[in-house]
């Protein structure tokens, strides 16, 4: 994902803009792995492999959020790792 896309995105659940982002890796200036944050709702989505993942709730794959939560534990905010939206550790 572009750090520019940032100008365009809010979250799909309640509109709020803009996300926090959080950078995990990068390859040539392009965030291969991160997060978005919704301060509002206390969502989060994950940028696996260049792509922001901005499903509803009910689209969204638990065993793969709880994947990348694993994952990423330890660049993650407490608060998304153990009450993040939906699901947590």
């Amino acid at each position: 994902m572009q750090r520019k896309l940032l100008d365009i995105l809010a979250c799909p659940i309640d509109k709020h803009y803009p996300l926090e982002l959080l950078e995990f890796s990068l390859r040539d200036e392009v965030i291969v792995d991160g997060v978005l944050l919704c301060s509002q709702c206390g969502r989060y989505y994950p940028i696996m492999e260049e792509i922001p993942v901005m499903l509803p709730d009910s689209l969204r794959t638990k065993k793969e959020d709880l994947a990348f939560l694993e994952k990423w534990k330890s660049k993650l905010p407490d608060g998304v790792v153990h009450g993040g939206k939906p699901w947590s550790l």
